[in-house]
């Protein structure tokens, strides 16, 4: 098994099965969009955590445990209400101000997020509205809505990107489109402790399209795990589809670590490095 970069991966892969110029260029773009496509996941994962933080200090509570605040995303934001009154719909600003860190992640500008309901009230709606956004030097704009379609015990949503884009470090814009589905599988029965969440991507589809017209799409093969506590996906296999890609990238057995293992369709196994 070989372990290398984003950019290394499957270009060496590429020459190891072919050799043309055209080949590699394939390549090359298909490591950047699965570069692109993981950063897009682990970006929606955290700013849903952060949603779940706003709706849990905004309750009733004068107060949160000290296991909550010592964890939270929001330790290092500024929240504010800017609707008007103590009636749904209720927005928030979340505001990271010039930069600060949680979770191994940088963020600066500001959410807003908007609950039509309690989050947890089957039927609601949260909608995230990034605003001058950048995570980890990548900018990051769009509209992330969350619908509560919770039928039984275990609290479920179905996410929708609308307007996606991302802005790498070195200026290319990328979009993504997509709708998946979150369930919530750990924590539900301690609400105001949030360290304790677990969250599964159980099902959905998303495309990633570079500059250039080349798109990867990742579709969802055994549920995705992240748990409040770790800043990556720790568990959880998506099959890739791309100019060259063919085949499924393995988060791995729940260890809280920033890699994962790309098979390709012709047995070929790559490590790549998430970060």
């Amino acid at each position: 098994m070989k372990k290398l970069k984003y950019f290394g991966v499957l270009a060496m892969a590429a020459l190891a099965l072919k050799s043309c110029n055209r080949d590699d260029e394939n390549a090359l773009d298909d490591a950047a969009l699965l570069k692109t496509s993981a950063v897009i996941d682990r970006i929606n994962e955290e700013d849903f955590q952060m949603g779940m933080e706003t709706a849990n200090e905004e309750s009733a509570l004068d107060s949160r445990p000290s296991d909550l605040t010592e964890t939270s995303l929001t330790s290092c934001a500024t929240v504010t209400q800017t609707s008007v009154g103590t009636s749904f719909p209720m927005t928030f600003e979340v505001d990271f101000g010039s930069g600060c860190t949680h979770n191994g992640i940088t963020r600066s500008g500001s959410l807003t997020i908007t609950f039509t309901d309690y989050l947890m009230a089957t039927g609601s709606v949260m909608t995230i509205q990034r605003n001058d956004y950048v995570v980890n030097g990548y900018g990051v704009a769009g509209t992330v809505t969350y619908t509560n379609q919770t039928s039984g015990s275990v609290p479920q949503w179905t996410r929708t990107v609308t307007n996606g884009q991302i802005t790498t470090p070195d200026g290319a814009i990328y979009t993504h489109t997509g709708t998946r589905t979150i369930r919530q599988t750990e924590g539900a029965a301690t609400p105001f402790v949030l360290i304790d969440n677990t969250f599964e991507i159980s099902a959905g589809t998303a495309t990633v399209t570079r500059p250039n017209g080349s798109s990867l799409t990742a579709t969802i093969q055994t549920p995705l795990v992240k748990h409040a506590t770790c800043g990556y996906i720790s568990e959880g296999i998506l099959n890739l589809q791309g100019t060259f890609l063919d085949g499924d990238l393995d988060y791995g057995n729940d260890t809280c670590d920033n890699t994962a293992v790309y098979t390709h369709s012709d047995g070929a196994t790559y490590t790549v490095v998430l970060n």
